[in-house]
């Protein structure tokens, strides 16, 4: 039986643990209280709607200071003056338990991690089956991009474009002592490889979730162009990663087997070396990954499932640069920049099925394009399905801006800081992943 949670319910749940969470905190930090006592107050909490008595008390009172007009109004909608009285218990003594998980599965990212926080007990809800059914039936939304700066290439900066938020993550597990990229997502995963081209991992930016993947057996350490595809509609069933390089050398990587295996040769119809586009992510649709290639023109394909290769020879537009391939509702997107005399503008082009042709379907507003004018721009890519984020620099400027393929907006991004910094950092490169609390590595 499928559960409907209004959007109602959500906003109020959301509301209600950001209380308990700023309570919590403030309560560890006067009291001290070990992970034993977190554990019984996250009972009394759990249980408040059940008792109809539950009334959340403060050790000591801070001193009185003004509330922001928002927090006023909220704590007005929930039924209390301020957050330091009884929350209404008419709202959650009938809330019943096995909505619970349905509910918390459609809170936003950031609340649900102040929601983990609150203890061991909710912590656990990212091992529980039933909590992944019912993340599994919330649709998905907009990616998140991993990325990494030029200045800062041993960590990364994720961008959440909903709240327009950047967050410093720390991915413990990934190797310290040399420069590890992100070079494809699928799901909540991002893979990444190290600049030497030797070793693959695999991790959930949000949950930590982590794989080292077992050595390759095709000892090719020339540079490398990787897709990843989910074997299902979720990460739980498994993914495949790809890597090829320009001599037509591949291999396949399958989570569920753990291993690499070669598939065979490249067709003799494709021609060699590939000219592969290395800025160029591979684009991932229906199972079958897609390469972008120079000298011809065009595009390889690897279909994951039959493990068959296609090539195709499209001629590129007049005056492009620094272009890439992205993907939206089935439809081959391509996105670069075209300069002509002094003039750069950022272009969009469709892939026509039938004449096998580029076709130009939206342009950055020439308002913007204005800034370029008689400057050197370079442009970097990041994300390839229906949201993209893009970097454009110069010696004299830098600027993110995301572009959404469905509703052809553009929309300018804030710096990317690092935490305690001040100066904006330069996106030297990145993916986009669709943020999943239980895909595991």
């Amino acid at each position: 039986m499928s559960i409907h949670v209004s959007h109602i319910t959500v906003s109020i749940l959301t509301s209600w643990v950001d209380i308990v969470v700023d309570k919590l905190i403030y309560r560890w930090c006067f009291l001290n209280l070990d992970d034993g006592s977190a554990d019984d107050y996250c009972s009394l909490v759990m249980a408040a709607g059940k008792s109809g008595s539950f009334k959340m008390l403060e050790p000591c009172k801070p001193p009185p200071s003004k509330k922001p007009r928002k927090e006023r109004n909220r704590g007005k909608s929930l039924g209390t003056t301020s957050s330091t009285e009884v929350m209404q218990q008419e709202i959650w003594k009938e809330f019943p338990e096995d909505l619970f998980e349905a509910v918390i599965a459609r809170l936003p990212i950031t609340t649900f991690f102040r929601f983990r926080s609150v203890c061991q007990k909710w912590n656990s809800f990212l091992d529980s089956q039933s909590f992944s059914q019912h993340c599994a039936q919330v649709p998905q939304s907009n990616p998140w991009f991993y990325t990494i700066a030029h200045e800062n290439v041993n960590s990364g900066a994720m961008y959440d474009p909903s709240l327009k938020k950047w967050h410093h993550p720390t991915i413990s597990y990934l190797p310290t002592k040399t420069i590890v990229l992100p070079v494809a997502s699928a799901g909540g995963l991002v893979c990444f490889l190290d600049i030497g081209h030797r070793n693959f991992y695999v991790c959930n930016p949000l949950t930590q979730s982590f794989r080292e993947l077992p050595p390759r057996s095709v000892k090719v350490w020339s540079r490398v162009a990787v897709g990843m595809t989910l074997n299902s509609n979720a990460a739980s069933g498994g993914y495949k990663i790809l890597w090829v390089c320009c001599d037509g050398e591949h291999e396949v990587y399958d989570s569920l087997k753990n291993s690499w295996t070669r598939p065979g040769s490249m067709p003799s119809c494709i021609k060699l070396p590939l000219s592969l586009n290395f800025r160029s992510q591979a684009v991932s649709l229906g199972g079958t990954l897609y390469f972008m290639r120079s000298d011809p023109e065009g595009i390889v394909s690897y279909n994951m499932v039959t493990g068959v290769w296609k090539q195709s020879i499209i001629p590129a537009p007049h005056h492009l640069s620094d272009h890439t391939l992205a993907q939206c509702e089935g439809r081959i997107i391509l996105v670069g920049l075209l300069t002509k005399n002094a003039a750069t503008c950022v272009c969009i082009w469709e892939l026509q099925k039938m004449t096998l042709l580029w076709k130009e379907v939206d342009r950055m507003p020439n308002i913007w394009c204005l800034d370029f004018y008689g400057k050197h721009v370079r442009m970097t890519c990041l994300g390839n399905s229906g949201l993209l984020m893009l970097s454009l620099r110069s010696r004299q400027m830098n600027r993110l801006v995301t572009y959404n393929v469905v509703s052809r907006e553009w929309l300018k991004v804030p710096g990317c800081l690092v935490p305690r910094g001040r100066k904006r950092q330069w996106i030297a490169c990145g993916t986009a992943f669709n943020p999943c609390l239980t895909a595991t590595a």
